[in-house]
Parts: structure tokens; sequence; C-alpha cells
């Protein structure tokens, strides 16, 4: 029986698509943090040693990025994402039946490859493959439900944990992803746009990969993907201590990290809704200077309440937006021909400082000064970014019509 016809319109497919994004990084990404307790207490693991499985899902989500690129680039983002789709409901029902150290990381490492074939960067070249110069638009509009994805699972899997148990939760986690979003993920790409071949390919941004690992706009953007992924994964797992040391209320302490949540969110909404008015190339040069902007508002505020209050304003928005930057940045500045596979090569490094990010803030707090040496390194980290970026655009926008 032949499958009903998916939406061809950018809004109502960003909107179906967005949907298992929102399942897939609450039911892996954001049900880690939960599971580390009971982890913990089944296998008598310390913090360190359960928390390198999830830095190994991280590697394997990296390392798998350029092959699930490639396949999409080629025209079988269905087959990926379908089939990434079962593959993280098998690694969900086989971690409910884990009761080995060796088990809890093999475990985690098969999620790693699952998540490179289900999560933001195969569903951004699904987008930009299909929609042409609106394929920003599309981007923006997957990101609001796969920003509410910890506002959702966390309390829901928290839920599910006390009534039910850890490993009951997980095979809900399972059958939610063999019943909702493979088959969504089969329905919805049908029909998927086939690769251009190289006599159609109108100008150099569309030239071979190899000839766009030459050229400087790749390693600059790559260099900037690694450096706002060490400031973006660093800050949150030492928020609630940093904000603690420096005295503020409890309420503070927990209405910052909930209130950067929201203004996320409300970023992404106010892009979609002004988006049409900015100049794109500017918009993408001063988005991502809104980090090392509240950072130093911070350092320099020494944590008071309205630097903390400004820090938000600032960053909050910078964070949610920064993930449109990083999923546009390469199809416009470098190829959208090959975004897959361009996106694909930049996942390992960018996984490498994802998983390293916290580990080294950490080695920076010192007993005397706490964390005022690590939030100079962080913003000197998104200084750099925002110089990597503006050159690469700058290089790209002088040698070649961008991508739009």
């Amino acid at each position: 029986m032949a499958l009903p016809r998916r939406p061809a319109e950018l809004g109502p497919f960003s909107l179906w698509l967005s949907l298992p994004q929102l399942i897939t990084w609450g039911s892996v990404f954001y049900t880690f943090p939960l599971l580390m307790g009971p982890m913990e207490a089944l296998l008598g693991l310390g913090r360190a040693e359960s928390s390198l499985a999830f830095s190994l899902a991280l590697l394997a989500d990296g390392a798998s990025a350029w092959l699930m690129g490639r396949w999409i680039d080629a025209g079988h983002e269905r087959r990926v994402m379908v089939w990434g789709s079962v593959a993280v409901g098998v690694g969900l029902f086989g971690l409910s039946r884990m009761d080995s150290v060796a088990g809890f990381y093999a475990a985690w490492l098969w999620l790693g490859v699952a998540m490179a074939a289900t999560l933001y960067s195969p569903a951004f070249a699904v987008v930009t493959r299909r929609f042409g110069t609106d394929f920003r638009r599309a981007i923006i509009i997957l990101t609001f439900l796969g920003g509410l994805a910890s506002t959702v699972f966390i309390p829901l899997v928290s839920w599910w944990i006390d009534l039910w148990g850890w490993r009951v939760m997980l095979v809900v986690l399972a059958l939610i992803q063999w019943l909702v979003c493979a088959p969504l993920h089969a329905w919805l790409l049908q029909e998927a746009p086939r690769p251009l071949q190289p006599a159609a390919r109108p100008a150099a941004n569309d030239a071979p990969v190899r000839a766009h690992l030459r050229r400087a706009p790749f390693w600059l953007l790559t260099l900037f993907m690694v450096l706002v992924m060490l400031v973006t994964s660093a800050l949150p797992v030492h928020m609630i201590e940093l904000l603690q040391e420096a005295g503020l209320p409890p309420a503070w302490v927990l209405g910052i990290p909930a209130a950067i949540g929201v203004l996320q969110v409300l970023g992404r909404l106010g892009l979609f809704v002004f988006e049409r008015r900015w100049n794109v190339h500017v918009a993408n040069r001063w988005i991502p200077a809104l980090l090392p902007a509240g950072l130093l508002v911070l350092v320099l505020g020494g944590l008071s309440p309205w630097a903390a209050v400004l820090f938000v304003l600032l960053y909050g928005p910078a964070n949610g937006l920064i993930t449109i930057v990083k999923g546009t940045a390469v199809a416009q500045y470098v190829s959208a021909a090959h975004v897959g596979q361009l996106n694909g090569l930049m996942a390992l490094p960018t996984a490498l400082a994802r998983a390293a990010a916290p580990w080294l803030l950490g080695l920076m707090w010192r007993p005397d000064g706490g964390y005022h040496l690590g939030l100079w390194w962080l913003v000197s980290a998104g200084v750099c970014a925002v110089a990597a970026l503006w050159a690469a655009q700058r290089q790209a926008l002088a040698t070649a019509p961008p991508q739009p």
C-alpha cells in the first residue's frame, strides 16, 4: 500500500520534520542525565565513568556524521533517517536490558551513531537540499520544537522513571521511535531530490568536495564551529555551581538557566518573524558576537545581579540563534550541494570540543578564584570564533556569489 503524499510546502514539511527532532533529542540527549544515578547504582560506576558513556556517544556521532551526510547528499535521506530512528529504538531497548559496564558503553556508542542519522545535522541537510534559497527559514522552524526537548522530556522521563522504573521507561521511548519517528520519516521523506550532476552545477560553490577542502572558508568555519561548541558546551554543565559561588539567591541560581532556555526559543521566533527585513549576512555576523558579549558582562560585572540579568538577555537569544547560524553557514559560504558531507567533516572536531569543554572548564576552576580564569577563557574563545566567522564570510563573499 502506497504512503499518502507528504506535504511539499516549507512550513508544514518543516513542522512535521521537527516532531522527530523533539522526540529524539528528548529520548537520547536529555534522558542521559536522568539515567546517570541509576546506572552508577547498578554498575558501581563513579561520575567520571558514567559520564564517559555520553562522551563516547558524542564521539561516535561525530565520527559517523560524514558518512550520513554523504548518503543524504546522494539522495538517500529517507533511508538514513528512517533506519536512524529504528537504530535509536534498538539502542534504547538494548540499554533497557543492559546489566554490565561493557553493555552500557556499547549501547551509548550505538546510540551515538544513530544520533548522527537523526538529529539536527541530517535534518538541516534535508531541508537545505529541498528548499533552495528558503532553507534558512526551514531550519528556523525545525529548531522551534527541538529547542523545547529539554522542557518536555526532562519532566516527562523523570515521571516515567518514578512510575515504571528506568528499564520500562527506556522500552517506552524505544517504542515511540519505532511507532512514531520511523514511520513519520518514511512518510515525510518521500521523493528526495536527486543530487546535482557535475555538468549541472552552476558555480564554484558547487565544485567537488575536495576543492572546498583546499579553500579557507571551510577551515575558518570549522574553527568557528569548534570554538562555539567549546563555549556553549562548557558553560551549562557548570552554570549552577558558578552562580552559587557568586552568592546569588537560590531563585536566581535556578531562574537564570531557565530564562536562557526560554530566551533561546524567543530569539528563534524573532528571527523567523523579522529575518526577511534583515540582511542575512549582517545577521550572521552579529548574532555570534552576543555570546562573548554576554560572558564579558558576567566577568566585568563580578557576577552581580545586574550583570546576571544582562548576561541572560545577551546569551539567551544568542544560544538559540547560533544554532541557525551554524546550520546555514556552510551552505551560504562554502557549498549547498555538499552541505551534508561538509557538515559531517566538521562534526568530529566539533564533537571532540563538545566532549572536552566541560572538563577543560573544570580544570580551570580554582579554590581561591572560582571560575574567573575559565570565564576569561570562554570570552577569548568566543571572540576568536566571531573573528573566524567574519573572515570566512568576507572571503566567500569576495571570491564568489554565496548561496543565499
